[in-house]
């Protein structure tokens, strides 16, 4: 039998998961350190394949530092784009958009795999399904991270951006050879309210 005792009931639990939403527009405000550390201290106590905990997080609060992100990761969605053949109005319009949810939150957390502690395996198969175990454990430490934002009354956002682009954020932040972007939670006081509804339990539920 478990000794660990819940410390929120199930509705509060349930509450916090159903208020949350993503928020992409931002107030100019920083967030003191020591609520981005809880944000990271949930994150790590997300569940892992193995408990091999493969997420790694890079955090940017500098503002210079989140500009030259947004700056780059907005030039190679434009190259994208244009090779798409997509309208110039069309690819400013996303561009810009990317470059500005990135650069006017008040941080940015770079969510990060790393295969250095998973399990090697010698076909390609099961090597395969290692590395999506470590994508996997990456996102539940993500999905810690935004209801911890939440639980702060701060406004979060996943995007997956730099899964078309890990080059680039490599080499603007940086990063060890093992670190493979996945997303980016973007993190700020909101200064917008969404509401967004869910389908109904049963078209997305099979019970047998």
């Amino acid at each position: 039998m478990s000794n660990l005792k819940p410390t929120v009931t199930f509705e509060q639990l349930l509450a916090l998961i159903r208020g949350r939403r993503s928020i992409r527009r931002f107030i100019e405000r920083p967030i003191p350190d020591k609520i981005l550390h809880d944000l990271l201290e949930a994150a790590r106590w997300a569940p892992s394949a193995h408990n091999r905990q493969p997420w790694r997080f890079v955090v940017l609060t500098a503002p210079a530092a989140r500009r030259q992100l947004a700056t780059a990761m907005a030039a190679q969605l434009r190259a994208d784009l244009t090779a798409d053949g997509v309208s110039a109005q069309v690819i400013e319009a996303d561009a810009q958009r990317s470059e500005t949810r990135l650069s006017t939150a008040a941080a940015l957390i770079v969510v990060c795999l790393s295969m250095r502690d998973m399990a090697p395996y010698h076909d390609a198969r099961r090597q395969f399904l290692e590395r999506e175990m470590a994508v996997q454990s990456a996102a539940m430490a993500g999905q810690n991270i935004l209801l911890a934002a939440h639980a702060h009354s701060l406004g979060a956002v996943w995007m997956c951006a730099p899964l078309f682009c890990p080059e680039v954020v490599r080499e603007v932040l940086e990063l060890p050879e093992d670190f493979e972007p996945q997303g980016i939670i973007a993190v700020g006081y909101p200064a917008e309210v969404r509401h967004k509804e869910r389908e109904p339990l049963e078209t997305r539920v099979i019970f047998k």
